[in-house]
């Protein structure tokens, strides 16, 4: 079997045939007497299975639009709706062609130069460096640190990533951790070379804009870095750091910069254990020569998924470091770095389902079996319109998220704010990244066998889509963590949750065809709190068991509030609607099963959905 770069190139030099068309001509013309005959002379047929496509992912998400014409103000949002309206096109254009070539075009390793020199050097195709000056150009960090417009620059930050995720071949990771990494060296108020790197993380120019690397992971794995972390660090006469150790997975390894723990050795070679003996360094790749800084790349990794993006095992052998945090304060400093890396991998899940969902859709009009289009088979219909459910849900989880980490950085959160910032960051990652699977398994069942053929650039969806239950915590690491938070605040964290459904809750009040849904959601927040009462009260196995199923309660019950809150324009009977490409006739809508049905029934259905009996 020949290796993954190896195919990559292939694939280059023999074109792959087209997924959606006839893959030749036939090379001979039928005899007089086979004219009309079907296959005749290796001819093919001359029916073709239709492609879909993807438009403007701006103006045609209504969504998305929906949603930053309601919650951002006037002035705002015309000012960033002219510029969404640009991206969403880059994105199904440029953007899409780029991440597409880095899938068929992965990084390799290059351990030794012509003179048998160790060079290690990681080398990724043009398309991967074209992304990195586009997410400069487009300001995708720079965004949410130039604060132009006050806590609501998170929110069209978030809005330029979404359309971006699932278009960038994976280039989403290297900004998570680069504003991972922005968000500590703000915090911390570095100076020294940690805080001449802040303004190369926040530039709008390519030549001067930096990504950055996260390094946790050792041998003994990623969440329980508090024993698993051996690097350590020694002090140098000029205050900086040498670190030694092995970082057993590190993604986005071309980056320019990254963040690391390790463990300060002091005089006598000893260390402090546990969580209070690990701090949080900064450290540059490669010195001003080019150079790599104390590091040797042993290998790439071997993924499910994410080819694109570069993952490796490093050896630090003495590699320069400056402190970030104070000393035995690592865990608690890279607190800021997770809150933004889990919006991030729940702006990737939800982008990740929005698309699949799209391209569905689009097909459903197109797909024409058992005499009629699949968009008109009512239970087709009714399957698509439970995806698009969860991906509105998903969506309101992590924009209301976003919106409260913007809150906290202009300094307008209350303690209610910031308590949902803590709880929902948890929440949201991993009931996203559980529903962007399935969401995006179902979808590739849309397709049928085409959902199954890697020349549609279908099944990249999936097996990307894997990676985000795992990164940056698993489903049982993050459910323990929400178990933590609650348990911790006692009780604060929860009445903030409370407080917030309530207050969504209120808004739909007034109106009395939405008074069973009220009823409803109501009903569920009181179990939620019976549910928890009697857990406090069986110790803590029981609690860590039924972990899970608390989570995914808390969000299933947020998404339905703000379902509910929602003046849902985007809800109207035929809101699913799908165009008719032959023109002249009339645009063609879905509706949830067949037939138009009222606004309130569909928040009925959507809570129904969600709400757990």
């Amino acid at each position: 079997m020949l290796p993954r770069w190896n195919q990559a190139l292939l694939g280059q030099l023999l074109q792959r045939a087209p997924a959606w068309g006839p893959r030749r001509k036939s090379h001979q013309k039928s005899l007089p007497e086979q004219d009309g005959i079907p296959f005749a002379r290796a001819g093919i047929g001359t029916f073709f299975q239709g492609q879909p496509s993807l438009g403007n992912q701006y103006l045609e998400d209504a969504l998305l639009r929906g949603y930053l014409k309601r919650h951002l103000p006037p002035k705002i949002f015309a000012e960033a709706n002219q510029d969404l309206q640009k991206f969403g096109a880059r994105v199904s254009g440029e953007i899409l062609s780029l991440g597409q070539e880095c899938e068929a075009m992965p990084p390799t390793l290059q351990n030794f130069d012509a003179r048998v020199k160790q060079v290690d050097l990681i080398l990724t195709c043009p398309a991967w460096k074209k992304l990195k000056r586009i997410s400069a150009e487009e300001g995708l960090i720079a965004i949410a640190y130039e604060r132009k417009y006050s806590n609501w620059s998170r929110v069209y930050q978030a809005a330029k990533l979404f359309m971006f995720s699932s278009s960038s071949g994976m280039f989403i990771c290297p900004l998570a951790m680069t504003d991972g990494a922005t968000k500590v060296l703000e915090v911390m108020k570095s100076s020294g070379p940690p805080g001449e790197a802040f303004s190369h993380l926040t530039s709008r120019d390519p030549k001067l804009f930096w990504t950055s690397g996260q390094w946790m992971t050792e041998h003994k794995g990623g969440s329980d870095v508090a024993h698993g972390t051996e690097t350590v660090a020694c002090k140098q006469v000029d205050g900086s750091y040498k670190l030694f150790g092995f970082k057993w997975f590190t993604s986005a390894t071309d980056a320019d910069m990254t963040m690391a723990l390790a463990r300060i050795m002091d005089a006598q070679g000893s260390v402090t254990k546990g969580t209070h003996g690990l701090s949080l360094f900064f450290l540059k790749l490669r010195d001003e020569q080019g150079e790599l800084n104390g590091l040797e790349v042993q290998r790439l990794k071997e993924k499910l998924g994410t080819h694109q993006l570069p993952t490796a095992e490093l050896l630090l052998d003495g590699a320069r470091a400056h402190l970030v945090s104070q000393v035995g304060r690592g865990v608690a400093t890279i607190a800021n770095m997770l809150n933004v890396t889990r919006i991030y991998n729940s702006i990737g899940a939800v982008g990740s389902m929005r698309r699949i969902v799209f391209m569905a859709r689009d097909y459903a009009t197109q797909r024409f079996v058992f005499g009629k289009f699949i968009k008109d088979h009512p239970l087709h219909t009714q399957t698509l319109a439970r995806m698009e459910v969860q991906v509105r849900g998903g969506f309101l989880l992590v924009m209301e998220l976003v919106k409260l980490l913007g809150l906290e950085e202009t300094n307008m959160a209350t303690t209610q704010d910031s308590h949902l910032l803590r709880l929902l960051a948890s929440v949201a990652k991993l009931y996203t990244g559980k529903q962007a699977v399935a969401i995006v398994s179902e979808g590739l069942e849309c397709f049928g066998g085409q959902g199954y053929m890697e020349d549609t650039n279908l099944p990249v969806l999936l097996r990307d889509s894997q990676v985000l239950t795992i990164w940056e915590g698993t489903t049982n690491v993050l459910a323990l963590d929400t178990l933590q938070v609650l348990a911790k605040s006692q009780g604060q964290v929860l009445q903030a949750f409370s407080a917030s459904v309530q207050d969504k809750v209120a808004l739909a009040s007034d109106c009395s065809e939405l008074a069973s849904s009220v009823q409803c959601l109501q009903e569920a927040l009181g179990r939620l709190a019976l549910q928890l009462k009697n857990l406090l009260g069986q110790g803590s196995t029981s609690m860590e068991m039924a972990a899970r199923d608390l989570v995914y309660t808390l969000a299933r019950i947020y998404i339905g509030s703000s379902i509910l809150s929602s003046p849902c324009p985007h809800l109207r009977p035929g809101g699913l609607g799908m165009r008719q490409r032959q023109s002249g006739t009339p645009a063609r809508t879905m509706v949830w099963d067949g037939k138009p049905s009222s606004t309130t029934d569909q928040v009925t259905t959507s809570l129904n959905l969600f709400l757990p009996t």
